[in-house]
């Protein structure tokens, strides 16, 4: 499983952006990056494709986490 809550917050910092800006850009409500990147909760498949996707584009490493 990759670590989205790393994910999340590496492409936000490589990107410049707030979390409220980054989650317009995503069409999600700031408090879900917010809990995204406090592990609290997991992005949405729809979001996790868009994050997959741009981190791939800026060059950002998926890191794999253990269960």
């Amino acid at each position: 499983m990759i670590d989205y809550q790393e994910a999340v917050k590496d492409l936000r910092d490589k990107l410049i952006m707030t979390q409220p800006v980054f989650a317009d850009m995503l069409g999600v409500s700031f408090t879900s990056i917010n809990r995204w990147e406090n592990g609290l909760n997991r992005p949405t498949t729809a979001a996790r494709k868009q994050i997959v996707k741009l981190c791939k584009e800026n060059n950002i490493e998926l890191k794999e986490v253990k269960e």
